[in-house]
């Protein structure tokens, strides 16, 4: 990432690192092998073979329960896109079977509120997949009615233009289970005349800068975005030497690998539960191409924010 833009080379890894410099140093002793003269290159022996040969041994000594509880937590892991109103499985791509000019993804608690209060209320949005994912973190469910205390991943087209997509994921994607996300959503050969913008949140703990966190006023937005991302974004651009974490770096890696205009808008926060301040930290965000055109009523968003504030304070409540 340079001046806040992914460098190319970079894969759907599920982290953007700000920069990558190598690091040389001087030889020292090393598996019983010392240098005989200050600045010596010494040579150690290589441990790819030995981790093979480990491997194998390994795989030779698994039985055959092993090895079917093995396929069975893989299958367990699979990503599936499902339509919930008629329990089907997705046989193609989200994006192939429905194809988008703007694609919403808002992951993470915050960044779900805020779509839901600002864009899905000033317009008929129409329910076409959901994700279903199993892993340490998340169970999602396949309810026709989700509360907000539940993990999901729903995709959403609107009514009077389809090509307009939105996703909304409160659920924590693995790394094993990220690329499955991207082909199930994007699939192999996805359209480059689309445009993504993504919304998540992290602490501002995980913020690098010169400055003491506890002098920074929270919360504040910061952007990222691909090479073909041509618009100027709505905040500062974030800095080296930060990262983009999960999801959202791996989606940002698969848009610019794929040449796919995206801009990643982050914001750093000391609350990480549902929070007011946090979800209206996005609203310079409602001034961009690809959302302005989707909000109608800031005041009656606001006003519904607030419902669904209450509404989830009450929800917290039962469950504790």
């Amino acid at each position: 990432m340079r001046g806040g833009t992914v460098g190319r080379g970079g894969g759907a890894r599920g982290r953007v690192r700000g920069s990558v410099a190598p690091q040389l140093g001087w030889a020292s002793v090393t598996d019983g092998m010392a240098a005989t003269f200050f600045g010596e290159v010494v040579r150690t022996p290589c441990r790819a073979g030995t981790e093979d040969e480990e491997e194998q041994e390994e795989g030779r000594r698994e039985t055959p329960e092993d090895k079917e509880v093995r396929r069975q937590l893989a299958r367990k892991r699979e990503v599936r896109l499902f339509r919930r109103q008629t329990k089907t499985t997705l046989e193609v791509s989200l994006l192939e079977k429905h194809p988008c000019s703007k694609f919403i993804i808002a992951i993470g608690n915050n960044a779900v509120a805020f779509l839901s209060s600002f864009v899905m209320n000033s317009g008929a949005w129409e329910e076409v997949g959901c994700a279903k994912l199993w892993n340490e973190w998340c169970r999602t469910t396949d309810t026709a009615h989700l509360s907000p205390a539940e993990a999901f991943c729903v995709f959403y087209h609107l009514k009077s233009n389809p090509s307009v997509m939105l996703c909304q994921c409160s659920c924590y994607v693995a790394e094993d289970q990220q690329y499955q996300w991207l082909e199930k959503v994007f699939g192999s050969c996805p359209r480059k005349n689309m445009q993504v913008t993504i919304l998540t949140c992290r602490h501002v703990t995980d913020y690098k800068t010169s400055e003491s966190t506890s002098s920074l006023h929270t919360p504040f937005l910061k952007a990222l975005k691909t090479q073909n991302f041509k618009e100027p974004p709505f905040c500062s651009l974030l800095e080296q030497p930060n990262i983009v974490h999960d999801l959202p770096a791996a989606v940002l890696s698969y848009c610019q690998v794929w040449r796919i205009p995206a801009v990643l808008y982050l914001c750093y926060t000391d609350v990480m539960k549902l929070d007011l301040i946090t979800v209206e930290a996005f609203k310079p965000v409602l001034s961009s191409r690809s959302l302005k055109c989707l909000v109608k009523n800031i005041p009656q968003s606001t006003e519904i924010l607030k419902k669904l504030m209450t509404a989830n304070e009450i929800q917290s409540n039962i469950y504790t």
